[in-house]
């Protein structure tokens, strides 16, 4: 369908020793004897019959030898820092499950959490998903309209938020919120609670000291809605992805083969709640393995985060790409600085891995950063570079055991599976898989359009090589088309940030009379380089040299920050649209609006 570009980078072999041994072998033949059923069986089941989201996660735990571990460690941002065992983590669940049953909260119904990263969001998921309720996590960085447009969307009928929140983005719509019932706030010396609070206003400590510590779950349908995840598309209003407490199957999946749990493991998932990967690899996946997981509440710091990975002697760590760039603009040298000697496995979400964030990461770790894809949609890790293969720069690898993943051709109005390899063509899924989503929320027609041909249809443009692995080229309305070429902007991102000038790079199409479209780039810099028409020609150079005269960009503009959603996307429709003077849509899932704030 499209031209291909040259990768350019050399397979980075895994290493020669292995310990502890990966838990999925190299090769089809581990994958061929997969069965989802031997996944199920790995968890516990409720006693009553069902599957319960909170009972694999915290509760089998805490009725076993893990009791007395350590499952969640807090790193607060001022020093204060709580540790919670897996049998306080049960009883915490267990006394907000009952405080929603005081509330007169019953099963299916929506609990939103607007919340920093603090014990209490973590506690609130797990004892919504006990008492059979709905959790629905919303960013922190919210402003007041996105957060009314997900509460009424969702229905919810409890917010947990803190005081400060609260005045800031609730306050001011709360009339508008005619369904919402109950205010729970978190309230704390730095932050207490409003004496001026409306009656439906609650104070959490209060409501948690009222209720006892001991919940039993109510037997639970595995096909029961657990999760609520709202996701932004170009226009329109977000949808609300809808997730059930069977994908407890899949975060155990995908914990131990694309994550490579193992006991005893320290795990740190650096991702917010407030958006899919902070709730299925920061809450789940790492509490159903009954490992510690490590939570920071701070902000970005490059020291500080060398120096958990570090004190904590994490083993396995989950970031993103933005986080990945931010590291490398910091500079391999501060890395050294730290003893990194515990961590064995690095991951990264969010957005394709530029190749050279693989190397540079193989470079200063010792191990390459491993890729991998899925969606909102999809619940959890779907195609992954896992720990026994070795990484192909820029891949994202192959799927996991149980996915079936294939490149198709729906341009004629059917759907076609694209055999040729290094052929562009939309990425698709064969549904059935556990954490698949089973809806939007109110929108049936939206998640009928999803599926085609026995396939659920990614609108995410890759390729698939001769090997069986995946590269991603782009979302389909990004693909940028030039003079008869379809251009994917990935690969053009990632050859402007081989330059040692660029930090981060994205790329559009804007209209051309002759071409139908040219390519632009934008680009942060990294310390030490200052714009000019010089270093902007000497990028251009770079990009026609590593690309070819027909896919560079044509013009390179140097800007301070670029559009990243929480998730570390770089958002190249709103590049387009503030380009072209054109609608910016919906851009609540911004890093506070601007692309400014750290991942």
């Amino acid at each position: 369908m499209t031209d291909t570009l040259p990768r350019g980078f050399a397979t980075i072999r895994k290493p020669d020793r292995l310990e502890p041994p990966p838990n999925l072998a190299a090769g089809p033949e581990a994958r061929s004897r997969f069965s989802w059923a031997s996944m199920e069986a790995a968890l516990d089941g409720l006693p009553g019959g069902g599957l319960n989201l909170a009972h694999e996660a915290v509760d089998r735990h805490a009725a076993g030898p893990n009791a007395d571990r350590i499952a969640l460690r807090w790193l607060s941002a001022h020093g204060d820092d709580r540790d919670l065992t897996y049998a306080d983590l049960a009883q915490a669940s267990a006394r907000f499950a009952n405080v929603l049953e005081e509330l007169d909260v019953g099963a299916g119904e929506r609990v939103f959490v607007l919340l920093g990263r603090v014990p209490e969001l973590y506690v609130a998921a797990l004892g919504t998903l006990k008492r059979g309720a709905v959790f629905c996590p919303l960013f922190s960085a919210f402003g007041p309209d996105p957060v009314r447009q997900r509460l009424e969307l969702g229905d919810g009928r409890v917010l947990v938020t803190s005081p400060r929140l609260y005045k800031r983005k609730v306050a001011q719509i709360r009339d508008d919120l005619s369904g919402l019932e109950h205010i729970v706030l978190v309230d704390d010396e730095r932050d207490p609670f409003p004496s001026d609070a409306p009656r439906d206003v609650h104070d959490w400590f209060e409501l948690m000291a009222g209720v006892d510590d001991a919940y039993t779950i109510a037997p639970t349908d595995p096909e029961s809605m657990a999760l609520l995840h709202f996701t932004s598309g170009t226009t329109g209003r977000p949808k609300g992805a809808i997730h059930v407490h069977g994908a407890a199957v899949h975060h155990y999946m995908t914990g131990l083969y694309a994550l490579d749990f193992h006991p005893g493991d320290v795990f740190w998932c650096t991702a917010d709640p407030g958006w899919v990967t902070g709730t299925s690899y920061g809450i789940l996946a790492p509490l159903i393995h009954g490992i510690t997981n490590v939570v920071d509440e701070a902000e970005f710091d490059a020291e500080r985060w060398y120096a958990i990975l570090q004190d904590e002697k994490v083993n396995v760590w989950y970031t993103a790409p933005t986080a990945v760039r931010m590291l490398m603009k910091a500079g391999g040298e501060l890395a050294r600085r730290y003893d990194l000697s515990r961590l064995r496995f690095i991951g990264s979400v969010g957005e394709p891995l530029n190749p050279e964030a693989v190397v540079w990461g193989n470079a200063t770790f010792g191990m390459p950063i491993h890729d991998n894809w899925w969606q909102t949609e999809t619940g959890g890790i779907m195609i992954a570079n896992t720990r026994a293969e070795d990484v192909e720069p820029g891949s994202m690898g192959r799927p996991l055991p149980g996915v079936e993943a294939g490149i198709v051709d729906r341009s004629n109005g059917d759907v076609r599976e694209i055999l040729e390899p290094d052929t562009v063509g939309e990425l698709a899924l064969r549904p059935g898989w556990p954490s698949m989503f089973r809806g939007y929320l109110n929108q049936e027609e939206r998640y009928r359009k999803a599926f085609a041909g026995g396939w659920y249809l990614t609108g995410d443009l890759a390729t698939r090589d001769a090997d069986g692995a995946f590269w991603f080229v782009g979302r389909a309305d990004d693909l940028i088309k030039s003079a008869g070429h379809l251009i994917g902007p990935f690969e053009v991102e990632s050859a402007l940030i081989e330059h040692p000038a660029v930090a981060e790079a994205g790329v559009i199409g804007l209209p051309d009379p002759m071409a139908g479209e040219v390519v632009k780039a934008f680009v942060t810099l990294n310390p030490g380089y200052e714009d000019s028409d010089d270093l902007r020609l000497e990028l251009l150079g770079h990009a026609r040299k590593r690309l070819g005269p027909a896919v560079a960009p044509k013009s390179v503009d140097v800007r301070e920050r670029l559009p990243l959603t929480r998730s570390g996307k770089i958002m190249r429709r709103l590049l387009k649209a503030r380009e072209l003077g054109l609608p910016e849509g919906d851009t609540s899932t911004l890093m506070n609006g601007t692309g400014g704030d750290a991942p």
